[in-house]
């Protein structure tokens, strides 16, 4: 895999574990941070769409970014998602990201407006460069036209990559569409691309991408570490079945569902609006067919 920067490999897009009242839990956010890092994850996208990132208010946003720096977790082997539908939200967590230390700043587009122009979106991104140039953390487009209805068209993306060589590194893509993965990847050797599946874990082998950003690596991160080094495809099948068991359902009350089973703890079911909890009859197939891939690993 080519070295696409620092930050490449499995990274789980973390769960935010929330308190009964709505706001985050940065205790159980930082136990389940060292977990993943210690079992199979290269790197964390804190504060992305499994983390429930737009759900929070922007102090609430960066309350969780400090505490990953004041818990000395390793900054290098973490990014942020710092998009907002406001440009001066998007500055302000983009800054406060700078100057916390953070590998890398995963932006949002803006995305309240529809149909907006190209122009637009490089306005948006230019005042983002300029508002961090004197703590210039690298920048990572997040494509996710199916939630945010703003895409980054890949003829954007390659005019940004070229007026900010060096700032605007790379991509998380969480279309579900490997043939704009591929596009993206195709326009530089230093443009790090990373697929929102695991399933492209070993395609990315040969240098086209950079690793994966997912959710599901919440669940299944050891399984896919060991795919990616040994090009193993029965391990990454195994990864796969475990993502395969919310296809249809709601992604982050599932995945949060199935942590608290994993972790014997029923807070980390807990979920913000416009979210609901999982409904009962999901989260026992999720648990028996988590714990059938398990049992059938371990024997």
């Amino acid at each position: 895999m080519a070295a696409h920067g620092k930050l490449r490999g499995v990274i789980a897009a973390i769960a935010t574990p929330i308190h009964e009242d709505g706001s985050p839990d940065t205790e159980r956010v930082i136990k389940l941070a060292r977990y993943l890092l210690d079992n199979g994850c290269n790197a964390l996208n804190v504060l992305g769409t499994t983390g429930e990132a737009t759900s929070f208010s922007t102090g609430e946003r960066k309350a969780v970014m400090s505490a990953f720096k004041t818990a000395g977790l390793p900054m290098d082997r973490l990014m942020v998602g710092t998009g907002a539908a406001a440009m001066a939200d998007a500055v302000t967590l983009t800054k406060h990201a700078a100057e916390l230390g953070y590998s890398g700043a995963l932006v949002l587009p803006p995305f309240y407006y529809k149909g907006v122009p190209d122009d637009g979106l490089a306005h948006y991104m230019d005042t983002i460069v300029r508002a961090t140039a004197d703590k210039p953390v690298p920048l990572y487009l997040y494509h996710i036209p199916q939630t945010s209805a703003v895409p980054w068209p890949i003829p954007l993306v390659d005019r940004l990559i070229k007026t900010y060589k060096g700032r605007i590194v790379g991509l998380k893509d969480s279309s579900g569409d490997m043939s704009y993965s591929r596009a993206a990847a195709a326009l530089s050797a230093d443009f790090a691309v990373f697929p929102s599946t695991e399933a492209a874990l070993l395609e990315g082998r040969d240098g086209k991408f950079a690793g994966c950003i997912s959710a599901t690596t919440n669940l299944n991160a050891d399984l896919c570490a060991v795919a990616l080094k040994n090009n193993d495809q029965a391990m990454l099948d195994a990864a796969v079945t475990i993502r395969k068991l919310f296809d249809g359902k709601p992604l982050v009350p599932g995945v949060k569902a199935l942590l608290a089973h994993i972790h014997g703890d029923p807070a980390f079911a807990r979920v913000k609006p416009p979210f609901v909890s999982y409904a009962a009859a999901d989260r026992a197939a999720a648990i028996a067919g988590h714990d059938a891939v398990r049992a059938k690993k371990v024997a």
